[in-house]
């Protein structure tokens, strides 16, 4: 029930859609422009570096929203799993940013809702988290790139992290549970950047800049 509880409040903060309600403010929809995504590097591509900075943080603020109301209702109830009701929340918000039913189930990636619980899951995954994208998107410029390595060191770690006995006295077969909500939501990540995957094989992707480059 908990699990549930914690899926269902995800799922309803995940459908504040950042970049499309900031959009709408602007006149436009941003899934009708660049490429089309609702999410923070459209947002910034299309409509600039400050749409980009208000979309990321709206879409990881209402994860990491997620996660402390999670943990406000279950913490003490349920100290001993409250690392799998955390991710519960997170994989809500996140399902919710992705797929809102309001938007025919068209929203973002997921990436920034992600950073939402990488903020608020434990520091150490925020550490590793922001290490990762900022060595690849640095050396790269190519965000899809920095996200997809992040999902695969946040699988990771979460695995070594649970088998070192971070999460406390968890069950194994809880410690499963969090392994396979983890890998449901990396293989969802890579799904949703698959055309992305594709172009950077074929060395086609569009390279990302903070600032503007030198002619």
């Amino acid at each position: 029930m908990e699990r549930i509880a914690c899926l269902a409040i995800g799922y309803l903060l995940g459908l504040f859609q950042t970049a499309y309600f900031y959009g709408r403010l602007h006149g436009i929809d941003i899934r009708q422009h660049g490429s089309g995504n609702a999410g923070t590097t459209n947002a910034l591509r299309v409509l600039g570096r400050k749409a980009g900075l208000v979309v990321f943080l709206g879409d990881v603020l209402k994860c990491a929203a997620a996660v402390g109301i999670s943990v406000l209702l279950f913490g003490s109830s349920h100290s001993d799993t409250i690392y799998l009701l955390k991710l519960y929340a997170a994989a809500g918000a996140i399902l919710g940013h992705n797929f809102p039913f309001y938007l025919h189930f068209k929203g973002g990636k997921g990436i920034a809702a992600t950073a939402g619980l990488l903020v608020s899951f434990h520091p150490s995954f925020l550490l590793v988290g922001i290490v990762v994208f900022l060595i690849a998107f640095l050396t790269t410029h190519y965000v899809s790139l920095g996200s997809l390595l992040v999902y695969a060191a946040l699988l990771t770690q979460m695995i070594v992290s649970g088998q070192m006995g971070l999460f406390g006295s968890m069950s194994s077969r809880t410690l499963l549970e969090m392994y396979v909500l983890t890998g449901f939501l990396t293989v969802m990540a890579y799904y949703r950047h698959r055309e992305n995957i594709v172009r950077l094989l074929k060395g086609e992707e569009r390279k990302t800049y903070l600032k503007k480059k030198a002619d």
